[in-house]
């Protein structure tokens, strides 16, 4: 499968060569720049914010503020669900 994928980005480049050399051997450069078209971020919707600035509207925050913040709730979740339920190191005490 990876050779068919670059076999075919051969060609590509091949054919992208063979235009510009017809067409102006000054940009040839410009055409070979490879684009990273999913590289540039989510772009639809309202502009994400930093949790700080909104921290009453997760919908708006960044991506990894959410993971953050709700990665530590569910630590402290846990945390006290075990020591609510564990009740902690009680001293015990025998009477004679």
């Amino acid at each position: 499968m990876a050779a068919w994928t670059a076999a075919a980005r051969q060609a590509s480049s091949l054919s992208r060569l063979s235009a510009t050399k017809s067409v102006n051997t000054t940009s040839q450069g410009a055409l070979l720049i490879q684009r990273r078209g999913l590289s540039g971020g989510d772009h639809h919707g309202p502009p994400k914010v930093n949790i700080w600035q909104d921290p009453m509207s997760p919908s708006k925050w960044k991506e990894e503020h959410f993971v953050i913040a709700s990665l530590t709730g569910w630590g402290l979740v846990f945390y006290g669900g075990c020591k609510l339920f564990s009740g902690g190191k009680k001293e015990k005490k025998e009477e004679k």
